[in-house]
């Protein structure tokens, strides 16, 4: 067989040739606008040669502080092709931890959107790589003043690409070099980063747009809620532009209101974001029914955190939505399990499954003994996985070993497989409660305290114990409008979850402290649990 690498350059001719007359539906908060992937294309061609002018070459680092945009899907194409790597920054980062990640990846340029420009400023001084920052038009802020003399030069975005030729000559490249940079949320520890190669990038791609996942044709409307900079949005992006699915880019509105207009006005198909994003949908539709229609919604997928029932069953039964779920970790491209709730392979009665295994992805269970668990939906221990798209390492010297051996990635989730490639989590490691030597699934309390009609958004932790080791403290957000009590509570989980998984500890709070990618931080409450 012919030697063809496996490279984004393939991906991206493929968009421009094939599906040129495809779309990208760029929202600027009110009203929808288009391109085709043929001019995106083109533009992509006239940002490589814009960048190479600035001295870009192969290997070097092109940072996007971006919101979900056409511009930012341009830097999905033009930056791997050229040879140079994409590391997409975490808006939501810490600017010490962000400042961190840059100067360890060494970037030299940073494409912007003028919104984040604040951000910037605030992190650049700790960058001595950064020479360069080319600032893209943001719906609704007024074009700033840009930055004269000083080590970092500062240039507007459309004037470059305005001033470059088309027909940038692609180089030929090795699948094994470097595509992109992402660094993990940095929840319990500090940001980690995985260099995702050209190869698993496209293997992931046809993996993510097959029928195991989105099963994604020239037919669908893909609307990625998820962040672009967030594990290259689950590979919505390059799988929606190598399969002609329309995009639908939501630029910075991400929540409640502007995703239901959104979604009136533009028709995505397949829509995909973490729960808090979806959670803040459901209730603006429930206070504004008049304005939401929900009609061309095929699917609506979550991933990120765990998916509670009560929010697959008013989309299903309110709206008529089916929703998905994924797993996965930015060491993974992520995603590594699918499954539509309540779909082929759902037995009844069965706890809501994280997925089945996709193919290209291997998985298997261990056992605290390091035994390797059977798949019989029972046998509870630490996933591990292995595959083309699965870090064999971090960035860095030395980091992170201890989550790698004999060829598998520990993930620190604990779950168990069933018969049929069906992986159910039971906790994070680091979040599993102990309690009288009996583990207690914080995941599965949550997704039944949230089954009450008046629990709004709920957390659940692991507290010192004296007696047990170890018991679960149950933090609340109570629907506005409404009113319950712990003795409510207790009596709604009562039935529903072994009686020694009742909480004797509650906290009634306005809102759960979120990581930067909408997960509860777990860490947070335990800190400020520990600080009374």
């Amino acid at each position: 067989m012919q030697e063809f690498p496996l490279t984004l350059t393939h991906l991206l001719r493929h968009g421009q040739t094939v599906h040129r007359r495809s779309q990208v539906v760029s929202f600027d908060g009110e009203a929808v606008s288009a391109a085709s992937f043929a001019d995106v294309a083109v533009r992509a061609e006239r940002l490589a040669a814009a960048l190479a002018a600035l001295g870009v070459g192969r290997g070097d680092r092109v940072a996007t502080l971006m919101w979900n945009s056409q511009e930012h899907l341009e830097a999905y194409l033009a930056v791997p092709c050229m040879g140079a790597v994409l590391h997409t920054l975490n808006l939501r980062l810490a600017p010490e931890d962000l400042a961190r990640v840059m100067a360890e990846a060494g970037d030299r340029v940073v494409l912007a959107h003028a919104s984040l420009l604040p951000l910037l400023a605030a992190v650049q001084a700790g960058v001595p790589t950064l020479e360069h920052v080319l600032v893209a038009d943001d719906p609704g802020v007024a074009a700033p003043a840009l930055a004269e003399g000083g080590a970092v030069r500062y240039g507007r975005y459309e004037q470059a690409l305005a001033e470059a030729a088309p027909g940038y000559p692609w180089p030929e490249l090795d699948e094994r070099e470097t595509a992109a940079i992402c660094y993990t949320s940095g929840t319990t520890e500090l940001p980690r980063g995985v260099a995702y190669s050209h190869r698993s990038v496209f293997l992931h791609t046809l993996g993510v747009s097959s029928g195991a996942v989105f099963a994604l044709d020239p037919g669908q409307r893909v609307l990625p809620l998820v962040p672009m900079f967030h594990v290259n949005a689950w590979g919505l992006p390059y799988a929606a532009w190598v399969q002609g699915a329309t995009l639908v880019m939501p630029h910075r509105w991400l929540l409640g209101g502007p995703v239901c207009r959104l979604v009136r006005v533009a028709r995505p198909t397949t829509a995909a974001g973490v729960p808090t994003i979806w959670a803040s949908v459901l209730e603006y539709a429930a206070e504004h029914p008049d304005e939401v229609d929900f009609s061309s919604l095929r699917l609506a997928t979550s991933g990120g955190a765990a998916l509670p029932m009560a929010m697959v069953e008013t989309f299903r039964d309110r709206y008529g939505v089916q929703m998905g779920q994924g797993w996965g970790m930015t060491e993974t491209s992520p995603v590594c399990t699918y499954n539509l709730v309540g779909g082929a392979g759902q037995r009844e009665g069965q706890p809501l499954s994280a997925g089945r295994v996709v193919p290209g992805v291997e998985m298997r269970i261990v056992a605290p003994d390091g035994a390797v668990a059977p798949w019989d939906g029972a046998t509870v221990g630490e996933v591990e996985v292995r595959g083309p798209w699965v870090t064999g390492s971090y960035i860095g010297e030395g980091q992170g070993r201890q989550q790698f051996h004999d060829g598998w990635l520990r993930t620190g989730d604990i779950g168990c497989l069933d018969e049929d490639g069906y992986l159910v989590l039971s906790d994070r490691l680091k979040d599993v409660i102990k309690s009288g030597g009996e583990w207690i699934s914080s995941l599965r309390l949550e997704d039944q305290l949230m089954a009450h009609p008046a629990v709004a958004d709920v957390a659940v932790v692991a507290v010192p114990d004296q007696r047990w080791g170890e018991r679960p403290l149950a933090v609340v957000v109570v629907r506005r409008g409404q009113a319950v009590t712990a003795e409510e509570l207790r009596e709604h989980l009562s039935g529903r979850v072994a009686h020694f998984w009742l909480p004797e500890r509650w906290e009634f709070v306005d809102e759960i402290p979120k990581t930067t990618v909408g997960k509860y931080d777990k860490l947070a409450l335990r800190a400020r649990y520990g600080a009374g």
